[in-house]
């Protein structure tokens, strides 16, 4: 599966559904507003959050770092 996207950002709860983290913008939309997920070691609850090139997103104690090319 080739994990690159073309934009200059994606929002967070796309990037939580491309990555497999959840299955579906709802259960996205529960873990975010639920403060489960970090952004750059903080707690983000807004899932429109727009992400660059090389932030890092944590759940459950698992990194993953953007890569958009």
């Amino acid at each position: 599966m080739n994990n690159q996207v073309t934009q200059p950002f994606i929002k967070l709860d796309q990037f939580l559904k491309w990555q497999g983290i959840v299955q579906t913008g709802g259960e996205a939309k529960l873990r975010i507003k639920d403060g489960e997920v970090l952004v750059n070691g903080e707690v983000e609850t807004r899932r429109g959050r727009k992400l660059i090139e090389g932030d890092r997103v944590n759940v459950e104690g698992i990194t993953y770092e953007v890569k958009l090319n």
